[in-house]
Formats: structure tokens, C-alpha cells, sequence
């Protein structure tokens, strides 16, 4: 199985006509994903690639019900428009590619989606992708194969190889998450992982990070206090070991914060909650192997 999205994703894509909305539609629709209207002001009664534009959500979702996702590729400036318009049409899962988003817009989004019972992924996400049946995102399909690992990360390019390292290896994966690179998410490490403990398709999970931030210190807490019977099996990387301290890196939430937040700290924290971390990619799949999988 899987979790977020799967065969029966309906989607609709906000900012399709925009040159990354365009390209991205054009990938998706390759890797087989339903997509089904899209959405720019202004360009109402249009297509791409042969989806019909609406000028609103609420409008698409009228005449196409079965959408039950929305990935938006709407500008920062936009952006809270854009997503409080899909929330209030009803639609529950939002996956947010853009980047660049003050921080309190991205409060007040999560917020908003919360309040709603509606699940926001990113923003500054690759995405949502289950091997085989759907990709609601920007990451190259073909470097994901069906199987029997979750992955969760905070990095796009980081997941792509991951991935690709659990191929070669003879590993799957159920479903891969983005959770987004910013100091503010929507669904973050513990949410995700609380859905793959769920999915009777998931057997382990991988966790991504990258030095910044304390998401996997409170993920490595949030674990240790976990039930045994409620846990699966969990390997992480995290990215950053050699970065120069006090060196700012590449997203806007990899922030030091004093001790809290270094390579050392979040491997510490993970490993003192029973977590194996690789220190190298190639080793995850030598750890995945260790645990029987």
C-alpha cells in the first residue's frame, strides 16, 4: 500500500500555466498520474496539454468533484491566495513547490489547513511520489522503484539518490515524501512517519535530514517515547557532517542553533533513541539489510 497518494489521486495544479507548472504537468501526465483541471486567474477556458484551465478553484472542483489533491506551483506573492482558495473548496491534501515563502505566510497557512482537517506538504518540497502509481511532484520518476521502504526527507536531491541507492541495492520503495526544506512544514517527520506505521505496505522507514533545525532531534524524541508495538524499524542519513560550523547551507531551515541542530547532536539524538544512522548513503542499504528486509 501507500500513503498521501496513490492510483485513485485526482489531482488539480495550481499555476499550470506558469513555465514550471507547464513542465512539470507535462511529467507527471508522462509518469501516469490523474490530473484532471488546473487552475491560473485569468486563463479560465485555456489548456494544457490538453487539461482544461479554470480561472478559480472553486470553479474547477465544481465541475470535476473527484479532485481530492492540488499541487500549486503559484509564486511566493501568491501563494497564501492560492492555497486558502483550495482549502476552502475542500480539497485535503496540498502539496506546496514553491519556495522562498516568508516564514509567518507559511504559519498562517498550516494554520489555516489544520483548522480544516486539510494536510499541507512542503512548501519547498520535490513532492509526493508512490512508485508505480502516482507522482505529485518534481522528482525524476525513474529513479523510484515500487517496494517496501518509506522514505521522508528534507531534501530533494537527496531523496533522488537515496532512492537511487536503494534500487541498485534491490530495495523499493511504498511511498516518498518531501516534507520541505523551511523552518516552518506542513506534515513534518513525525506525521509522515505516523502514516508509514500504518501502511501495512511499509515495512521500514528512511529518514533524510540535514544538519539545521532541531526536526530530527524532536522526531528522535517523539520515537524514543513511542510504544514498541506502534513502531517500525527506522535507518538515518544526515546530510552536513563535514559543513564548516557556523557556515550557513543551501535551505532556509539548515539554522545551527548553538549545539542544538549540528551533524553530532541529530546523530546523537537519533541513535539514543534506537535509531540506526548511516553515515554514508551507501551504507542505508547495508543497514536496511541488517534488520532482515
Amino acid at each position: 500500500m501507500t500513503i498521501l497518494v496513490d492510483k485513485n489521486t485526482r489531482l488539480l495544479v495550481q499555476g499550470i500555466t506558469g513555465r514550471q507548472g507547464r513542465l512539470h504537468t507535462q511529467e507527471m501526465i508522462k509518469y501516469g498520474t490523474k490530473i484532471v483541471a488546473g487552475v491560473t486567474p485569468g486563463k479560465g477556458g485555456t489548456e494544457v496539454h490538453d487539461i482544461r484551465v479554470y480561472d478559480f478553484v472553486e470553479d474547477a472542483v465544481r465541475e470535476h468533484p473527484e479532485i481530492n489533491a492540488s499541487i500549486v506551483f503559484v509564486p511566493a506573492r501568491f501563494i497564501f491566495d492560492a492555497v486558502i482558495e483550495a482549502i476552502d473548496a475542500g480539497i485535503k491534501l496540498i502539496v506546496i513547490i514553491t519556495e522562498h515563502i516568508p516564514v509567518h505566510v507559511t504559519l498562517r497557512m498550516v494554520n489555516y489547513a489544520k483548522c480544516n482537517e486539510a494536510n499541507i506538504i512542503g512548501p519547498n518540497t520535490p513532492g509526493v511520489i508512490s512508485p508505480g502509481e502516482t507522482k505529485v511532484g518534481i522528482m525524476p520518476g525513474e529513479y523510484f522503484k515500487r517496494g517496501k521502504i518509506g522514505l521522508m526527507s528534507r531534501s530533494g536531491t537527496l531523496t533522488y539518490e537515496v532512492s537511487l541507492v536503494l534500487m541498485k541495492n534491490g530495495f523499493g520503495t511504498s511511498t516518498a515524501v518531501g516534507i520541505g526544506g523551511d523552518p516552518i512544514v506542513g506534515l513534518d517527520f513525525r506525521d509522515i512517519y505516523m502514516m508509514f506505521a500504518e501502511d501495512e505496505g511499509t515495512e521500514a522507514v528512511v529518514l533524510i535530514g540535514e544538519i539545521g533545525g532541531v526536526k530530527e532531534e524532536k522526531f528522535a524524541e517523539f520515537y524514543r517515547t513511542l510504544p514498541d508495538e506502534k513502531k517500525k524499524p527506522v535507518v538515518a542519513y544526515i546530510a552536513g557532517k563535514s559543513a564548516p560550523p557556523g557556515k550557513k547551507m543551501g535551505h532556509a531551515g539548515a539554522i545551527v542553533f548553538g549545539h542544538m541542530g549540528s551533524y553530532y547532536s541529530k546523530t546523537r539524538s537519533l541513535e539514543e533513541a534506537g535509531i540506526q544512522v548511516a553515515h554514508t548513503i551507501p551504507e542505508i542499504p547495508v543497514l536496511l539489510s541488517k534488520l532482515g528486509l
